[in-house]
């Protein structure tokens, strides 16, 4: 059951950064959760030590741990583009 609500948490985390990034129209499902669960698992390696808190990965649904992981997921995206495109969005 912790598998599923990972994958649910992790696919809102990535479609919310693919939001704000612009890429919305360029993804689609299955790589929204990627994206999530990877973000978050680089939210959890560079932000969550500066906040002290956790990330969705490490099993913290908090408020906090979800905008870590956020913001993990939206530096995944900005490096994916500047790597794709040269530039960020």
């Amino acid at each position: 059951m912790n598998l599923i609500i990972w994958l649910v948490v992790g696919g809102l985390v990535g479609w919310i950064a693919s939001m704000i990034m612009r890429t919305d129209a360029q993804q689609g499902v299955i790589l929204n959760v990627v994206v999530g669960i990877i973000g978050a698992l680089l939210g959890g390696w560079l932000l969550a030590p500066m906040f002290g808190t956790g990330t969705i990965n490490s099993n913290d649904f908090s408020l906090p741990g979800l905008l870590v992981s956020l913001l993990g997921a939206v530096i995944l995206l900005a490096i994916v583009n500047l790597v794709r495109r040269g530039r960020v969005r």
